[in-house]
């Protein structure tokens, strides 16, 4: 690894420049924080686990069941704001501090306040998305009734309409998806851990995408791949597969972003 020095120069943490192979060593590292501290790290994903149950529940008895699709898509979108608890484990876990639910559950931030307006921008990328995903489906199925859960592939996959309107709604998605990774993959532990504006974070974040453009292609494919499976086992694998992600984030953050 090499790291680059004209963005100290300028100001901006400065980023190595990644083997390919690298993601692969964020997850083994991640793997072995779950379990030096698993109390803390299993009960960080049974808790999300409960959380999307919950708001599951909350989708059915509102009938608004067509929500439901792209709200487990979006689960992506915000899913580096959910995982600073674990990013904070990680980070005692790395310096020797004392590891504890509290600690994970209620972090100091060293830019509290620029953290959480990162937070509300992807918030609104989700409420963004949310529209879109509404619009698509006015669109390309008109104005009627979303069909029941036990119809919905075949209405996708087994109709013209729906066939379009899942190419061109998992395209969209995955334009979103792709600059919510670009803007968050090191700014949200960058700014949990250091005292830097809100621009530096997201611009070193940009930069640590478009310099390491196949490690970082290959960390977001793991993290979509993970946090899929943790979605289709109806949200029991994100006991695991939730914090293990937010640990190797952790570590992908260490390796790319320079002391």
């Amino acid at each position: 690894m090499t790291v680059t020095h004209s963005d100290t120069q300028a100001g901006f943490p400065p980023v190595r420049r990644l083997e390919l192979e690298r993601p692969w060593s964020w997850l083994s590292a991640g793997w072995q924080d779950l379990w030096q501290a698993p109390g803390v790290s299993l009960t960080y994903g049974a808790l999300f686990c409960l959380v999307s149950f919950a708001i599951t529940a909350g989708v059915f008895l509102a009938d608004l069941t067509y929500l439901l699709l792209p709200l487990t898509a979006g689960f992506m979108l915000i899913g580096p704001m959910l995982a600073v608890g674990l990013y904070e484990t990680s980070r005692r876990l790395e310096t020797g501090q004392p590891v504890n639910l509290g600690a994970a559950l209620f972090v100091a931030t060293r830019s509290p306040m620029r953290l959480a307006f990162l937070g509300v921008t992807l918030m609104i990328v989700l409420l963004v998305w949310m529209r879109l995903a509404t619009l698509l489906f006015a669109l390309f199925l008109g104005t009627t009734q979303f069909p029941p859960l036990s119809e919905i592939v075949p209405t996708l996959l087994f109709t013209a309409n729906g066939l379009l309107l899942l190419i061109v709604g998992s395209a969209a998605g995955a334009l979103l998806a792709a600059l919510v990774f670009a803007i968050s993959v090191v700014s949200v532990p960058l700014l949990m851990e250091r005292d830097v504006d809100f621009m530096t974070a997201v611009i070193t974040s940009i930069k640590a995408v478009t310099r390491n453009p196949k490690p970082m292609l290959l960390w977001a494919w793991l993290v979509a791949l993970l946090t899929a499976c943790g979605l289709v086992t109806l949200y029991i694998g994100l006991i695991v597969t939730f914090p293990l992600v937010g640990h190797a984030t952790w570590h992908a953050y260490r390796d790319t972003i320079g002391r």
